[in-house]
């Protein structure tokens, strides 16, 4: 079973402190890391990666501190902050840092995305100098208040604007229309993948499922994008009441075993 592509992020035992999660890790046989930003200052991460050979794929970070920053102030705090974070990911071979932009409170989306690019432009610089690729990742408009770019095709504008990568989230995308050309168009860009699904009807938020539990192509979709010429991880992002009532560890260990032998058969 191929796992060497895998990981499962870290939100998925969202509270749990790097040994409990190096637990996990290990009783899933994983060593590729999705992470949160602030796990990369814990003192106990650097000896982890030293001693059982983790290599950190992707980090999380949410820019402006939730609001694209309007005022010189808050644009400086935002591209201090986040260029510490790439620092430090260089610091320990992080692949990429993956973005929400910060919500744009009244502007219009496009005063909000000319915001966000001219905000984050030295940041794009300052990571390309590091080797950190840095991606936005599409996520639900239930999610406004954190982030401007909620389907696939505004995601992918978005990031040809900032000239960022993109971090494609098959859950909030999977139902749009022509989403197989939107792949197609997002693959030179797309640094990273998360993968879960959905069961038709279910409303209680965010409503994820364990692979193979629902409605979501995934196969479909994990197959083009390593036709396409994909080349990094599968990420495992399982977070809602499905994942919780059947334990967060039980889910993770079942979506490996969903989507290690589908990587096997496509080849990965």
């Amino acid at each position: 079973m191929t796992l060497e592509r895998m990981s499962v992020h870290s939100v998925t035992f969202y509270g749990a402190a790097l040994g409990e999660l190096h637990t996990h890790w290990t009783a899933l046989g994983l060593n590729r890391l999705s992470l949160i930003d602030f796990q990369l200052s814990d003192p106990a991460l650097a000896p982890l990666l030293d001693a059982h050979g983790y290599r950190i794929d992707a980090v999380y970070h949410l820019f402006g501190a939730g609001r694209v920053p309007a005022a010189a102030d808050d644009i400086a705090a935002a591209r201090d902050t986040l260029n510490r974070l790439i620092d430090t990911a260089a610091g320990v071979d992080a692949r990429m840092v993956y973005m929400l932009t910060g919500g744009r409170g009244p502007l219009s989306w496009r005063e909000g995305a000319d915001r966000f690019c001219a905000a984050v432009a030295p940041c794009v610089a300052r990571a390309r100098d590091a080797g950190v690729a840095l991606a936005i990742e599409n996520a639900s408009s239930l999610y406004a208040d954190i982030h401007i770019a909620h389907s696939l095709r505004d995601t992918i504008m978005l990031a040809e604007m900032a000239g960022l990568g993109i971090c494609i989230d098959l859950f909030h995308c999977w139902a749009e229309a022509e989403l197989p050309a939107l792949i197609e168009r997002a693959l030179p860009r797309t640094e990273h993948v998360q993968l879960s699904d959905y069961v038709l009807g279910d409303r209680a938020l965010p409503a994820r499922a364990v692979p193979g539990d629902g409605a979501i192509p995934v196969e479909s979709f994990v197959a083009q994008v390593l036709a396409g010429g994909y080349a990094h991880g599968v990420d495992l992002e399982l977070i809602g009441p499905r994942i919780d009532a059947e334990g967060r560890a039980a889910a993770a260990r079942r979506a490996c075993d969903v989507i290690g032998p589908m990587l096997d058969r496509l080849g990965a």
